[in-house]
């Protein structure tokens, strides 16, 4: 497969991601990661600004998702049965197939503090996206807010959960597993 073929992009990311789990993020050059998927260096870079960034590829289309879940929402729905919605919506087109890789990533970005950082900062501004997008559909603060961090919550947990072996239900049913039992955890502060 050339460089210009569709599918470069994650060849980079699998590539990167076998490297850091093989001989750890800092041992890991872009250089190698491009090497390693029959790339060039300058394909690198066209694909991605840095290696820190090759793990998260993706994470504006799946944003995008999480909040046409919202505004898909019924315009009666709950705060909660509209980041439900957004659940459903971010879940839908995640396949058994990338779970292995799911737990690999998790691996990695759990063993690198830059990486955990980069993931820190990609969960506040998916939640940040979430509580506009239900802002904008009437939901006024903090009660927006909240119900963006308990998605974010929910959405990690359920992916964590979803990456073990053995787990025979899908990301999605999972989610709304989590979902649910943050309401119930809620409910039990009052």
């Amino acid at each position: 497969m050339g460089r210009w073929e569709p599918g470069t992009g994650e060849r980079l990311a699998r590539a990167a991601l076998d490297l850091f789990a093989e001989q750890g993020y800092g041992g890991t050059t872009v250089d190698r990661i491009a090497e390693r998927a029959g790339l060039t260096k300058t394909t690198f870079f066209r694909h991605f600004p840095g290696k820190r960034e090759v793990l998260f590829a993706g994470q504006e289309a799946h944003h995008r998702r999480f909040v046409e879940g919202i505004a898909a929402a019924p315009a009666t729905a709950t705060p909660l049965e509209a980041v439900g919605a957004a659940l459903d919506a971010a879940t839908a087109p995640v396949t058994r197939a990338q779970r292995a890789m799911g737990a690999r990533l998790e691996a990695v970005v759990a063993s690198t503090p830059e990486l955990r950082e980069r993931q820190a900062f990609k969960r506040a501004a998916l939640a940040a996206d979430l509580a506009a997008a239900l802002r904008e559909r009437g939901v006024l603060d903090p009660a927006a807010s909240l119900a963006a961090d308990l998605a974010v919550r929910a959405f990690t947990g359920a992916f964590s959960r979803w990456c073990r072996r053995g787990e025979a239900r899908t990301l999605g049913e999972i989610a709304r597993q989590e979902l649910r039992e943050l309401q119930i955890a809620m409910a039990a502060l009052e």
